[in-house]
């Protein structure tokens, strides 16, 4: 990618924002279990940053692809993973086929008041049965009268708990799976939804919900672009999903190297600093160039899908290889930091309870290796 001033601007102005309206307060955050999310993401609103790729017509700076991904990288400043986590599910996760195939009415009422900060959304693709398999999920959304009516339940819903809206993934046909789903809009205060609560071992300050829709009605004209195409616009919202991720990781990950090798060069065993032996600083070394391979990938990646290119491929081995480094990076540097790794308040044991996530949510890495291998025409043909 070609970094321009605008570009280190904006990475400046995120890394601002983050060390005073963000990391001073993670610690109550996290024992809350959660964040003023409203407060947080007007905030971001007022300065322009919930918009960076969307139309200046709605509010948002009229900018490509790459300026999101430099404030995603410029959020990994944050001292833990929840926040950065909430605020990319609404700028890159739950609103990009809103963005792309909204019409102009759903664009004006829920899209603007996103960019601005006024309200916070969400995306409602994974249910209790499963979450990599989108084809598999079983929310239904029939037509009556003018409305869909919607029965169904939606899992591990960032931002589920406060959202005022969601971006739905529902079976609105009874044809192929990959052609029966549609996406649409559901406004979260609509008489039927109820919400409930999920705990989790790590990004504490992130609200996670189970969403139970419950004969909850829609207008139809909430309904993003075409009917049926539901699961191909989620496939695009993944491309920009996964580099997300990827980019969101990559501060946060040198930042752990950081503080480790800070820490071990304080830290003294018989007689000499911890980082002094070559089993620790080689280690070190080793996972700083993994990191920057990371970088080069992910930064190729976005350079492409800026320039029009499918980047399903390199998108889903960014995210692959975030997933990997994400649990690597950690569980490395706590091993050198020892028993003090091993407490709650530890940055390193934060960042280890928090990115276990990230191979997990958005496509598992298995969900990742399937794509990989079937692009590069590797699978069994029982399988394709």
């Amino acid at each position: 990618m070609n970094f321009t001033a605008e570009h280190r601007a904006l990475a400046d102005t995120v890394m601002k924002f983050v060390e005073k309206e963000i990391n001073p307060f993670v610690p109550e955050w996290e024992a809350a279990e959660e964040f003023p999310s409203h407060a947080i993401f007007k905030k971001l609103g007022n300065l322009g940053l919930l918009g960076l790729k969307y139309p200046e017509e709605l509010g948002g700076a009229g900018l490509d692809f790459s300026y999101s991904m430099v404030m995603a990288e410029a959020l990994g400043v944050a001292h833990c993973g929840g926040v950065p986590m909430a605020i990319g599910v609404h700028t890159d996760m739950c609103t990009p086929a809103l963005a792309r195939f909204g019409s102009p009415e759903l664009q004006k009422e829920f899209l603007a008041p996103s960019i601005a900060g006024d309200v916070v959304g969400c995306l409602g693709v994974s249910e209790p049965g499963g979450g990599s398999d989108v084809a598999a999920v079983k929310t239904t959304a029939r037509k009556e009268g003018g409305d869909y009516v919607i029965n169904g339940s939606k899992m591990w819903i960032t931002n589920g708990l406060k959202a005022d809206w969601c971006c739905l993934l529902a079976n609105t046909g009874d044809g192929p799976v990959h052609k029966n789903k549609s996406l649409i809009i559901v406004p979260m205060d609509a008489p039927g939804i109820t919400k409930q609560k999920i705990r989790k071992i790590g990004m504490n300050s992130s609200d996670t919900a189970q969403l139970f829709f419950d004969n909850v009605r829609v207008p139809q004209r909430n309904l993003i672009g075409q009917e049926g195409m539901g699961f191909t616009f989620q496939m695009l919202q993944f491309q920009e999903e996964r580099l997300w991720g990827a980019a969101s990781s990559l501060k946060a990950l040198d930042r752990l190297i950081d503080l480790t090798i800070d820490y071990t060069r304080q830290r003294h065993t018989f007689g000499r600093p911890i980082l002094d032996n070559q089993a620790v600083h080689f280690k070190l070394a080793e996972l700083r160039c993994e990191v920057e391979a990371l970088r080069a990938l992910t930064y190729r990646a976005v350079e492409m899908y800026v320039s029009g290119k499918d980047v399903t491929k390199l998108a889903s081995m960014a995210k692959l290889k975030c997933g990997k480094l994400s649990r690597e990076v950690p569980d490395a540097c706590l091993q050198f930091w020892g028993g003090m790794g091993f407490t709650w308040d530890n940055p390193i044991s934060q960042a280890y309870r928090d990115s276990r996530l990230v191979s997990i949510g958005g496509g598992a890495d298995e969900i990742m290796l399937g794509i990989i291998c079937k692009l590069e025409g590797t699978l069994p043909k029982a399988v394709k």
